[in-house]
């Protein structure tokens, strides 16, 4: 299954992103289980660390924090552990961090998996050519420039 954060690895500088879902598990008391938590779970799981892990995906250490902390809060159990003095690699998953994840991306991937010919459909009925959203250049050209009309050139003869 593949969010919307996942680019085709063939080309980066063209990569568009993949059709797919974008899944949030909300529970009946108003707790929930999205992509940005299970990515920041998987980031500290490669980086060691929740200060990298934030740099990483482009957050404040303190949100980074406070989103662990909300999770260690909402299951009653520890997502992370810290090794305090180990430099760069002082943040681990607990098995209940890895747990998490794992759970997750199945439900991510049996969503995709029971929606897939209906997101299909609906990729086959999207227009070929989307406007550009606000704000972004239109993608007629290479240099992401639009194409002027060329001006109509007059040959009057000189002196006339």
């Amino acid at each position: 299954m593949s969010n919307q954060r996942d680019h085709d690895p063939e080309d980066a500088e063209t990569a568009r992103p993949r059709d797919g879902l974008f899944i949030r598990v909300y529970f009946g008391d108003g707790r929930h289980l999205g992509p940005g938590m299970i990515e920041l779970l998987e980031t500290i799981r490669t980086e060691h660390s929740i200060l990298s892990a934030a740099k990483k995906m482009g957050m404040s250490y303190r949100r980074a924090w406070l989103l662990v902390e909300a999770l260690d809060t909402s299951y009653g159990q520890r997502v992370v552990i810290t090794h305090p003095g180990r430099r760069g690699h002082g943040t681990d998953l607990t098995a209940f961090g890895e747990r998490l994840i794992a759970l997750y991306r199945a439900i991510e991937a049996k969503s995709a998996a029971a929606a897939s010919t209906e997101i299909a459909e609906l990729r086959a009925a999207l227009t070929p050519d989307p406007a550009p959203e606000r704000g972004e250049k239109p993608a007629s050209t290479a240099s992401g420039k639009a194409k002027r009309p060329a001006k109509a050139k007059t040959s009057a003869p000189a002196g006339s």
